[in-house]
């Protein structure tokens, strides 16, 4: 079972990302424990989908570069979720469906320019 997936963004991006995880996809905003929170950054409760709920962390690094190639996927409602990933403005890049058979999916980009993965469970 997985816990979490960390993810890194740029200095003062907190805002931003809780506009993205939060607002348009809706996931809950999870307390940081004190020290942790002294950092900087922000936690998310993915949903479970067939599973138990996992959390997404995204610590501030000062010599940020987004990951272009290295992605977390999640399984989602992927229509649903493309939806309200596009009427944000979102791009959505969906994959050739002969690369995984039977499996929808589509790739977007994070306010930090981190690529993410969304498929169908």
């Amino acid at each position: 079972m997985l816990h979490h997936v960390q993810i890194a963004a740029p200095p003062g991006s907190e805002d931003r990302l809780r506009g993205y995880y939060t607002g348009v996809l809706g996931w809950a905003e999870l307390r940081k424990p004190p020290l942790l929170a002294a950092r900087g950054g922000c936690w998310f409760q993915v949903p479970g989908h067939g599973g138990p709920d996992a959390e997404l962390h995204v610590g501030i690094e000062e010599d940020f570069r987004p990951a272009k190639k290295a992605h977390p996927a999640f399984v989602v409602d992927v229509d649903a979720t493309a939806a309200a990933l596009a009427a944000a403005g979102h791009e959505i890049r969906w994959a050739d469906p002969a690369e995984i058979p039977g499996r929808r999916r589509f790739h977007t980009n994070d306010p930090s320019g981190n690529r993410l993965e969304f498929l169908a469970g």
